[in-house]
């Protein structure tokens, strides 16, 4: 019994679960069907046939060569404004600036207008711009190859009639480069726009905005910074026509960042310039100051070369920085030339050269009195006054050199004191000599003549002497004869001292006028160190100074 009920039990029960079930699966079909019929009908009544339907009734009979106005006598106004994305390049030498614009263009087409209620709520359409009137503005200062390079957009037409086009461009634009501040300048490059055919009675050209153009998305460029972009509305009459032609003129208006040129030009230009000031204190003897200022004036020429190469071959006017160069260039071909006029006094000498009355008066008294220098080897300072005449100026001169070497004796003016003691020692006993003893070749002759025998032999007052006169008279020519060798020997040695003297005092004198043409060269490098080193300082200072502005991020 049991068992009946729950066999008949069980067959119910999964009929309602079958039932429950597949309730369920019908339930989740059509909500999947709805869904789907829902999204499939939604874009149909929206974009579908209505947008078809609308631009053929719209395109089907619109001429896009006709102007839209209602009366033809009436201009079609046209808002024109630009937004400046980027600027790309600024090309100093050929003188042309590349930009990212987009240009923005606003007019109302009065044959693309409908009611959006009769084409299922359209409000807007975006029509390629070949299907329709769109004014031919133009960039009249373009250097591009194909001159418009603007890229061709749809234009978003609304249901009112106005008309957006915004096409986006990479335009190259000519820009008259100003180099004379050059690398502290300001450049204002101009683009113009108009339209090419229409004058000012057919399309009437309106700033969008009084500001100028939009410069809110701009991408900073690392050379150049942008100071604004002001715009400005030109009506303005040729003699070909009498209708007026009406332009948009932007005007980019940038500044140069100097932080590159300061460093990789003017900052070497002006180590060089100081390689150059310390060539000056270089010794003369060293020989290298010539060679030190040749190779600093090719450096400067690579250098200009760098400049001449960056900036336009124009002769309206000279760059700041090129101005520079040239002052710098123009100091070390100085400072070699003077160079020269050192080297040249350093190795003169007596023999060749006569130092003049005005060179020593200004470089032995003046300059080293202004200078504030004293000679080698010279104890403390002391400015002496210059000479009034000539032998006073030799005897000043020669009187002022012995104050300055009076810590060193020259050997040469010992040697002169002996020469001159043996000499009057030597005077002294000739002169004693000659008073005791006859004149010795007489006396020679006396003693030893020829006897009435034909001996040869000294003889005395009456006749020959015997032995003992003999012995005597030949001791007493025997001292003769050595007093007289001894005088003779030391008078050919008094000579020659007296030729050595003579060669010591000229090569003083040589000395003495080769070191006066020594110090005369220093005293021009000198003179040129402190010339040239404010020349350097006052040209930089200047360049510096007289620039506009600087900049240095």
């Amino acid at each position: 019994m049991h068992s009946v009920v729950a066999g008949l039990a069980t067959p119910r029960a999964g009929g309602r679960q079958a039932t429950a079930s597949s309730s369920l699966t019908t339930a989740i079909t059509w909500l999947l069907l709805l869904g789907y019929g829902l999204l499939i009908s939604l874009p149909v009544c929206t974009a579908g046939p209505h947008e078809k339907r609308l631009l053929h009734a719209l395109l089907d009979n619109y001429n896009s060569l006709e102007r839209p106005v209602v009366n033809e006598s009436d201009p079609l106004q046209l808002s024109f404004g630009l937004t400046l994305m980027q600027i790309i390049d600024v090309d100093e030498k050929n003188q042309l600036l590349i930009t990212n614009i987009w240009l923005k263009l606003e007019w109302n087409d009065m044959n693309l207008r409908w009611n959006s209620s009769e084409y299922g709520g359209v409000r807007d359409l975006r029509i390629p711009p070949h299907r329709l009137w769109k004014p031919d503005v133009l960039m009249y200062n373009s250097a591009d190859e194909g001159f418009d390079g603007t890229y061709a957009t749809n234009v978003v037409v609304r249901n009112n009639g106005s008309c957006l086009y915004v096409p986006p461009g990479i335009f190259k634009s000519t820009c008259k480069i100003d180099i004379t501040w050059f690398p502290f300048d300001d450049q204002r490059c101009e683009m113009k726009f108009g339209s090419w055919t229409y004058d000012g009675f057919q399309l009437d050209l309106q700033l969008q905005d009084e500001a100028g153009g939009d410069i809110s998305s701009f991408i900073t460029n690392g050379e150049w910074d942008l100071l604004g972009v002001p715009g400005k509305r030109n009506e303005i009459y040729y003699s070909c026509c009498p209708e007026p032609y009406i332009d948009i003129t932007f005007a980019i208006l940038i500044r140069r960042k100097t932080l590159y040129y300061f460093f990789n030009l003017i900052v070497p230009c002006v180590l060089i310039a100081s390689m150059a000031l310390l060539g000056f204190t270089l010794p003369p003897d060293s020989g290298e100051k010539l060679s030190l200022g040749v190779t600093i004036l090719l450096s400067l020429t690579v250098f200009l070369n760098m400049v001449a190469e960056t900036m336009p071959a124009t002769s309206d006017a000279v760059p700041l920085l090129g101005t520079y160069f040239n002052c710098i260039m123009f100091m070390v071909a100085s400072s070699v030339v003077s160079t020269i006029l050192v080297l040249n006094y350093h190795h003169r000498n007596p023999d060749t050269h006569e130092m003049s009355e005005w060179i020593r008066v200004i470089f032995l008294y003046w300059l080293p009195c202004i200078l504030r220098m004293q000679r080698p080897g010279q104890v403390g300072y002391e400015c002496p006054p210059p000479p009034s005449s000539s032998s006073s100026s030799n005897a000043g001169d020669k009187k002022h050199q012995m104050q300055n070497v009076e810590l060193k004796e020259r050997s040469s003016k010992s040697l002169l004191a002996n020469v001159l003691d043996i000499d009057d020692d030597f005077r002294c006993n000739h002169r004693c000599a000659s008073a005791t003893l006859p004149h010795q070749p007489t006396y020679y002759r006396a003693m030893y003549r020829q006897g009435d025998d034909g001996s040869v032999g000294p003889v005395g007052p009456v006749g020959p002497v015997g032995p003992v006169g003999d012995t005597r008279m030949h001791e007493a020519m025997s001292h003769t004869c050595l007093s007289s060798s001894a005088e003779y020997e030391l008078a050919l040695i008094l000579k020659e001292l007296r030729w050595i003297t003579d060669q010591l005092k000229k090569e003083d004198e040589t000395g003495d006028v080769t070191r006066d043409w020594k110090f005369a060269a220093m005293v021009v490098d000198r003179l040129c160190l402190i010339i040239f080193t404010l020349f350097t300082i006052i040209a930089t200072l200047a360049v510096l100074f007289s620039a506009p502005h600087f900049i240095f991020p």
